[in-house]
């Protein structure tokens, strides 16, 4: 089995997600997040996410999260998968830390959903081992892993990625080092233009979500998924690709930016577009 030891950083929604499914794959992990506390809510969520599957078939909750040990810094493993929040500046310099912790032969890969792969790979020492893996959320149930190359991405690191990724139960589908990638090139300008409708009072949030569910057959409208995804995850994303595409119709609605501003980040937070 490739990768038998893999260090997860951030043990958030996505970070403890990821570990979930890699300690299910019977791989070892040790995740790290130097927030007090959050290793701790990530271990908890993860333990209420295994007792759901658990009753559906899945497997003990008690064998995967023994697989999970938290440790206090970077510790060398096989494989780094990067769960931080969406900041290219604080993800470059974990890459940095990274690449002189993890062993030369180790892949360095980061969940963005945004900041290019390739800024992340020059900042270390191991370019063709930098990849881009982006789960989606919830990890422990949608299958897609988007596989993004950086432009240094040697061949091999993408096959070892994407078999990962299969292993991991996965479907992995690679992208190009691009803004956004595919997945939030298309994802958010629909979640923006669902807040500039309800900006502009064209309805409200939850007729905006039940025409999506129904008349697009989405699972989720784009302003209960906003929630999900946080806000202010949304405007990071939607800034990179702002800054990265240069094309105005990729700006934060000023609604997105005002809720963010108030505390309003969704779920995380207690209310966003909904309370919770």
């Amino acid at each position: 089995m490739r990768f038998e030891h893999v260090l997860v950083v951030g043990a958030g929604q996505m970070g403890g997600g990821i570990a979930q499914v890699v300690a299910a794959s019977g791989r070892r992990v040790s995740l790290h997040d130097p927030y007090p506390g959050a290793v701790d809510r990530g271990l908890a969520a993860m333990g209420k996410s295994l007792e759901r599957l658990a009753e559906k078939g899945g497997a003990d909750p008690g064998e995967v999260l023994g697989r999970i040990t938290p440790v206090d810094g970077l510790a060398p493993a096989d494989l780094m998968i990067e769960a931080i929040t969406e900041d290219a500046r604080a993800k470059a310099e974990l890459f940095r830390r990274a690449d002189g912790v993890l062993p030369a032969e180790a892949v360095l890969a980061s969940n963005t959903s945004s900041v290019p792969i390739t800024s992340l790979a020059a900042v270390t020492t191991r370019p063709e081992r930098v990849i881009g893996m982006h789960f989606f959320n919830p990890v422990p149930v949608l299958k897609l892993v988007e596989v993004i190359r950086a432009i240094q991405t040697s061949d091999e690191t993408a096959a070892e990625i994407t078999e990962l990724a299969r292993e991991l139960g996965k479907e992995p589908a690679e992208a190009r080092d691009f803004p956004g990638f595919v997945s939030n090139r298309i994802l958010m300008p629909f979640i923006n233009e669902a807040a500039y409708a309800l900006m502009e009072g064209v309805a409200d949030a939850d007729a905006i979500d039940t025409i999506a569910k129904l008349g697009f057959a989405h699972p989720m409208g784009p302003l209960a998924l906003a929630d999900l995804i946080g806000l202010d995850t949304c405007v990071a994303i939607m800034e990179v690709l702002h800054s990265g595409l240069g094309d105005q119709k990729y700006a934060p609605c000023p609604l997105l930016r005002r809720y963010v501003e108030a505390g309003r980040l969704g779920r995380k937070s207690g209310e966003g577009f909904y309370r919770y």
